[in-house]
């Protein structure tokens, strides 16, 4: 039997008995029509039990590299195990870059793409927008390429919560590598957030709002911004009346910005500006739950003034908030499917049973915006509320059968939320 594992942040233990680490897709062929039940293993950055088994998982750590560049349709190809971390470096020697990245590049790129992880920018689809390509080991232990160019069903493969089979190649549209500064502002009052909401949030090629709720301001504003080759960098020294730091950030005040990428005007490749954190330090607190809500562009200042109004439950709980735009998509299963969304994040203490007494709060108070909880973190939505939220739910529920009609990549999560299985 399996030593039980656990996700990063060790809030969730994996029920799954065995865990394989095969480093060839014949070795995964091999594992996929043997098992009864599987599900594939990322980076472990999800809070809950979607990837989780009751039988088998695979992990792709092994397949881990950069298969080939297609310099004239502008990909990159990659193995399904590979992290942003170790992508993005390689792709920035060879003159490359993708178009958005996380807050840490810690996470692996199927994973990401596989749950709508988003990025921020006001003109920037999530992660998964940058797929042109899979190639996946289905539930026969066949491989199958599905393509943007020659498949209708892409786009509900894209973002497939992993129950279309194990993701073994993803191809990725990249752009010319480019750089980027950022500026951290502080003490940014409420009120002129409210009065400059569109202004501030598309000020910059990526913008994140961090609060703790606590009073009528936000704390930091995170403004990474695109340097052109022989422009000035020099970074205004008031944005709406929050002041430029005199010293780097990190998101949570009381600790070290040492595990933060470089901020003070200090312009850089972008795969080391748009995120957050550093690959080789523990990302945001390390001791943390979260729990993150997008809500339609047109409500976002009604959401943000409906949490708001609940601060005084929230703040105890909370370590920070972080607020961001993301742009719209036609990937049936994403968060921001055909709406320009901003996401509304919370890093929780690690205190499981008050924050699940919390949540269905918040999601109260969001609930009247059409608020989607992101896949792979912590909410308490109703099931039959959260499917009402995908128009194209039926279309995915079709797709899945289709590809697994056994259901071997079905677990406990995507039989609740997704099918439906009380």
């Amino acid at each position: 039997m399996l030593e039980k594992q656990s996700n990063w942040a060790g809030n969730y233990t994996y029920s799954a008995a065995r865990l394989h680490a095969p480093k060839t897709i014949a070795e995964i062929q091999e594992v996929v029509t043997r098992s009864r039940k599987l599900r594939a293993l990322g980076s472990r950055h999800s809070f809950n039990n979607i990837a989780d088994s009751p039988e088998d998982m695979v992990s792709l750590e092994h397949l881990n590299r950069v298969l080939t560049f297609d310099h004239e349709r502008r990909t990159v190809t990659v193995e399904g195990g590979i992290k942003y971390g170790q992508l993005c470096g390689q792709l920035h020697q060879a003159g490359y870059a993708l178009h958005n990245l996380a807050s840490l590049p810690h996470i692996s790129v199927a994973g990401a793409c596989a749950t709508a992880t988003h990025g921020s920018g006001d003109s920037n689809g999530n992660l998964a927008t940058a797929l042109s390509a899979l190639e996946i080991v289905t539930a026969d232990g066949e491989v199958v390429a599905v393509s943007r160019d020659q498949h209708a069903q892409f786009k509900g493969a894209v973002v497939s919560l992993g129950g279309l089979g194990v993701v073994t190649k993803i191809t990725l549209d990249i752009v010319p590598t480019f750089e980027v500064r950022q500026d951290v502002y502080e003490n940014l009052p409420l009120a002129r957030l409210e009065d400059h909401f569109e202004e501030i949030v598309s000020s910059a090629y990526s913008v994140s709002l961090f609060t703790d709720w606590q009073n009528e301001r936000v704390n930091q504003v995170w403004v990474k911004r695109r340097v052109e080759e022989g422009a000035a960098v020099a970074a205004p020294s008031e944005l709406f009346g929050a002041t430029l730091a005199p010293a780097d950030r990190h998101p949570i005040a009381s600790l070290s910005a040492e595990p933060c990428t470089p901020q003070m005007d200090i312009a850089g490749p972008w795969h080391e500006r748009l995120p957050h954190f550093r690959m080789e330090f523990t990302p945001s607190s390390g001791e943390e739950l979260q729990s993150e809500y997008m809500v339609p562009r047109q409500h976002a200042l009604a959401a943000i003034q409906a949490i708001d109004r609940i601060r005084e439950h929230v703040a105890p709980l909370l370590q920070i908030s972080e607020l961001r735009t993301i742009a719209a998509d036609d990937l049936w299963m994403s968060t921001c499917y055909q709406q320009a969304s901003v996401a509304i994040h919370f890093t929780w203490k690690k205190d499981w049973p008050a924050v699940s007494q919390l949540l269905p709060l918040i999601e109260e108070q969001l609930a009247p915006f059409g608020a989607r909880p992101h896949w792979g973190k912590l909410f308490t939505m109703p099931p039959k509320r959260l499917q009402s939220l995908y128009a194209k739910l039926p279309d995915f529920q079709t797709l899945l059968r289709t590809y697994d009609p056994q259901g071997k990549f079905r677990n406990p999560f995507l039989d609740t939320y997704i099918f439906g299985v009380e």
